[in-house]
């Protein structure tokens, strides 16, 4: 199966193209924190190489308990993301959640995601298609990899078929994930790059008392192991201070460890790719 190649301005995802990272903290808290971070995952794909997508959410709509952190205003966060791009120079990745919302967001992003609990809605589809944007689609936690096909589909049906589909976690019992590697090789006979979510899969989905909890002791292994399968592209959520975060504060990488991690998985690629 050929994957098809998703260009966002000058990053090219899929077939024999270097790993790309999508990377930056799950939802904009602040411009500080956003604009430090920016900077450091901005040195650090150069430092290295690497394709980089910056990653945050203008909002979090889908969370635990009724006080969880949700926005600090929906256009202040576009705003402040617009600017990560206009200082930066690099593209944006960012959730979406309601049909109503692509316009705003496709004015800013350059792949709009669509969240695992939202992978079957066939309006956000079909909207996020339309927006002329790229296409992110997280498998939901209650999917087979080959029932991936369907939010493709809807996608492709727009006549856009720029879409990469990600892998982020199984429901495997109550409050647990799990990453089957082998799901990986099955979407990516869809014909799309694959991304993987080293970070969300390693969760622990409302096991703290109303919020997440996480292993983010297992980024590190599950990015090598993505890494040797064969993936398009890591999704990494980091913070300068995790503990501190205002969302999934339990599963986030430490921006201080970013560098080793693509150090490791950027090694595995090469290797990995000499052999297609």
């Amino acid at each position: 199966m050929i994957t098809k190649i998703v260009t966002v301005q000058s990053v090219k995802i899929g077939g024999e193209n270097p790993l790309a990272l999508f990377a930056g903290p799950c939802v904009v808290e602040n411009r500080d924190m956003i604009m430090y971070t920016a900077e450091k995952v901005k040195a650090i794909s150069e430092k290295l190489g690497m394709p980089v997508i910056f990653k945050s959410s203008y909002k979090k709509a889908n969370r635990t308990s009724m006080n969880g952190f949700v926005t600090i205003g929906i256009d202040e966060a576009l705003a402040i993301l617009d600017e990560v791009k206009q200082t930066f120079g690099m593209p944006i990745i960012t959730d979406i959640h309601t049909a109503e919302e692509v316009g705003a967001a496709a004015q800013v992003a350059d792949i709009l995601q669509i969240p695992a609990f939202l992978c079957r809605q066939t309006d956000l589809l079909l909207a996020a298609g339309k927006s002329g944007r790229a296409v992110n689609i997280k498998k939901g936690q209650f999917l087979a990899p080959d029932d991936m096909k369907h939010p493709v589909e809807k996608v492709a049906s727009t006549g856009n078929t720029d879409i990469l589909v990600c892998e982020r976690g199984t429901t495997f019992g109550y409050h647990n994930l799990i990453v089957d590697m082998r799901g990986l090789v099955m979407m990516k006979k869809l014909g799309y790059p694959v991304v993987l979510d080293a970070t969300h899969s390693v969760q622990l989905p409302s096991g703290e008392n109303g919020k997440s909890g996480g292993q983010p002791e297992f980024i590190f292994p599950l990015s090598r192991a993505g890494a040797a399968v064969g993936i398009d592209a890591l999704f990494v959520e980091t913070h300068p201070d995790p503990s501190k975060a205002l969302s999934d504060a339990a599963s986030q990488l430490p921006l201080s460890q970013l560098e080793d991690l693509l150090k490791q998985v950027t090694a595995i690629d090469k290797t990995v790719k000499e052999f297609l």
